[in-house]
Order: C-alpha cells, then sequence, then structure tokens
C-alpha cells in the first residue's frame, strides 16, 4: 500500500498572509481561527505583544508575528490563530496571533519542503514549494515565552523610564 504510506507522511498546514508573504503553521497545534476583535492593550508589555482578548471565558494573549519575524509589510489584520493550550499555554494563557488573512488548509509532503536554506532561522521549519511560489513553514514556538525572556534582559521598565 504504497499510496497510504505517502499519505501518512503528509502534514496538514494552514496558510496564512502576513504583509506580502505566505506562511504556515502545522494545523495541529492550532485551536481555533477567530475574527480580530477589540484587544485590551497591556502595559510595559513587549512590542510583539498586541493585547488580551477574553475568549469563551479565556484570557488570551494576542501575539503580532509580524515583530517576531520583523515583516515590515502592513495589512488588515483580520484573523487571530489560536494555538491549542496543550502546546501554547503562557503562565496560565492561551495564546494566538494576529494575521493579515487566513487562506488554506492543505497536505504538505516532505519532498515539498525545502530546510537547507532555513537551517539557521530560528521559529521557521522549511520552505513549501508550490506552485509558483514558496510558503515560509514557521514554528510557533517562537511566541511570548521565546520573546519575553529576551525582553527580560533588556532594561526594566524603571530602568527605561529613569534613561
Amino acid at each position: 500500500m504504497p499510496a497510504t504510506e505517502a499519505d501518512a507522511e503528509h502534514t496538514k498546514v494552514l496558510e496564512f498572509g502576513l504583509g506580502d508573504g505566505t506562511y504556515c503553521l502545522d494545523i495541529g497545534v492550532i485551536d481555533e481561527i477567530v475574527d480580530a476583535g477589540e484587544l485590551t492593550r497591556i502595559p510595559n508589555s513587549p512590542d510583539h505583544v498586541e493585547g488580551v482578548m477574553d475568549l469563551r471565558g479565556r484570557t488570551t494573549t494576542i501575539v503580532d508575528p509580524k515583530t517576531l519575524f520583523s515583516i515590515e509589510e502592513t495589512g488588515p489584520r483580520e484573523r487571530i490563530v489560536v494555538f491549542d493550550d496543550d502546546d501554547r499555554v503562557s503562565e496560565g494563557g492561551t495564546v494566538g496571533w494576529i494575521v493579515d488573512e487566513v487562506f488554506q488548509v492543505r497536505d504538505v509532503a516532505p519532498d515539498d519542503v525545502d530546510e537547507g536554506t532555513t537551517a539557521d532561522d530560528e521559529g521557521v521549519h522549511g520552505i513549501v514549494k508550490s506552485d509558483d511560489r514558496f510558503v515560509v513553514w514557521v514554528a510557533p514556538d517562537v511566541d511570548v515565552d521565546a520573546e519575553v525572556d529576551v525582553a527580560e534582559d533588556g532594561p526594566s521598565a524603571e530602568e527605561s523610564a529613569e534613561a
């Protein structure tokens, strides 16, 4: 049954837009996709944290992946990709990424992923070759936890105020 073995190797990914680029995440780490709504800003939060929202009784921290991946283009910021609680818990809360738009869920074969060009890039799983375009496969572990550690190494809010 070679066809079954080939199907088992495929990974379902969610394709979404950030600025002018197309990116994807393994669908297994995603809990749901919701419309972007009003966010509550958190004073003195890292630049990549857009705020929090109440999502069916859960406090959900909303992160801007454009900041994480140094993407300068703007976009409509229409959807929030909410990560599975089991994988994306950050100090008791759920984490979501605000994205410009969501395109599709599709299967990706291992042969379609070029990992060589992104071997040293933190947060990038590989480049998915698709017809006449490339899709950057990002890893969701570059989020609040990873970046807060970096932010904590910098000056505190008090030190910044004193400067």
